[in-house]
């Protein structure tokens, strides 16, 4: 195994476990170790810190596994995904509910690796270089604990690029799931692509958001601003929302949420496709109104580079957002964009709320599922952050 050796006072972040190792803390490495090779992390003056594999084109150079000198065996590897899996048990036995995360990278041990469950299936994202080298093996590995009807891989990401890889997509064991798949969530059906769907197929860290904004929604109508499948109108319909409007730029995709209305049995809603910054300030010339307005936007901040750029973005589509809410209505907003900290997210809406003139009240924080855990020795984990507002 080869040595890599830190410059003096960088290990630091490593005796506090923190999983990441960047190229400019690095002094020497010993050997020539290949891409996707576990190496010994050394301090400067030789103690051993950690273990973890490496890659030299990444910024991030090293990504920890162990603070220990325990072989990284594949038997090391099929107990880290037990243990993830474990930590997601009550979720197993719960029979309104087969999809959600089984493993979440850096926050259960196994830096670069995401699982998903739906239902029979399994998605599995590779993510890094050390993972995607692995990921046959892991697979196998998943497939033994686990006797899913086959694992899709989805490795078909733009921050696959960072380290040095290409996306690909596949089936890595057994069965390929069919065009759509039907999942439970909460009690509530949805049809999921799975080969062409955002992320792994369904916004999976969402899940107690639509169920705590559901209880919002009876009688009130509810404008969902890039809705993508429906699931949070899914679940206002079934809560009685009095109209459902969809607003999404994929055609495709409203299709399913209509799909996924009809699938629960609950009335069809009106379906708008379009860019949502364009939709939203022509229904505000219009003079609309809503009693629930929800924001869910993709990501605005890729990168930190990229953060006041979004922060822009957030506040442009909050204002027109409260615009169109109704006195006294609600407005649920969101941002998933890592870069972008609960108080700088709360900022911006204070400001979007002082320049349209309407004060706003917190009623309730949103953050991501259970099944997407936080690791406090790992704060970037942390990404999924929401509000709902009361706008007067």
């Amino acid at each position: 195994m080869s040595d890599v050796y830190l410059k003096p006072s960088r290990g630091k972040s490593i005796r506090n476990r923190h999983p990441w190792i960047y190229s400019g803390a690095i002094q020497h490495i010993d050997d020539s170790p290949e891409t996707g090779d576990v190496v010994n992390v050394h301090a400067a003056d030789g103690e051993l810190l950690a273990q973890g594999y490496l890659n030299r084109r990444s910024q991030i150079a090293v990504r920890l596994l162990s603070w220990d000198a325990q072989p990284i065996t594949p038997d090391f590897w099929r107990k880290r995904l037990q243990a993830a899996i474990s930590r997601r048990a009550t979720l197993a036995k719960d029979p309104e509910t087969d999809a959600y995360r089984l493993i979440f990278a850096e926050s259960d041990g196994l830096p670069g690796l995401i699982v998903d469950r739906y239902g029979d299936w399994l998605v599995l994202q590779a993510l890094t270089a050390g993972i995607d080298r692995r990921k046959t093996m892991l697979a196998e590995k998943l497939a033994e604990l686990l006797t899913p009807r086959g694992i899709l891989e989805r490795s078909d990401v733009d921050v696959r690029s960072h380290e040095g890889l290409e996306p690909v997509s596949g089936t890595l064991w057994g069965d390929p799931p069919p065009e759509t798949v039907t999942i439970r969530e909460n009690g509530h059906r949805f049809r999921v692509d799975l080969h062409r769907g955002h992320k792994t197929g369904f916004y999976l860290d969402q899940r107690d958001n639509r169920a705590a904004l559901a209880r919002y929604c009876a009688t009130r109508s509810l404008l969902n601003v890039f809705c993508y499948t429906g699931g949070f109108s899914v679940y206002a319909a079934a809560a009685g929302a009095s109209r459902i409007t969809n607003l999404d730029a994929s055609r495709p995709a409203l299709e399913l949420a209509e799909a996924n209305m009809a699938l629960n049995d609950l009335p069809e809603p009106e379906s708008w496709q379009g860019d949502a910054f364009q939709v939203l300030r022509d229904l505000v010339r219009r003079g609309m109104q809503y009693d629930v307005v929800l924001l869910d936007p993709p990501k605005f901040a890729h990168s930190r580079g990229q953060l006041q750029r979004a922060t822009r973005g957030y506040k442009d589509i909050n204002m027109l957002g409260m615009r169109l809410t109704r006195p006294g209505g609600l407005l649920a907003t969101f941002s998933c964009s890592g870069h972008m900290g609960a108080d700088l997210f709360q900022k911006v809406l204070f400001g979007a709320a002082l320049d349209v003139g309407r004060p706003a009240r917190i009623i309730e924080r949103y953050s991501q599922g259970p099944d997407h855990p936080v690791l406090l020795s790992f704060p970037e984990g942390y990404y999924l952050k929401g509000l709902l507002l009361r706008i007067e």
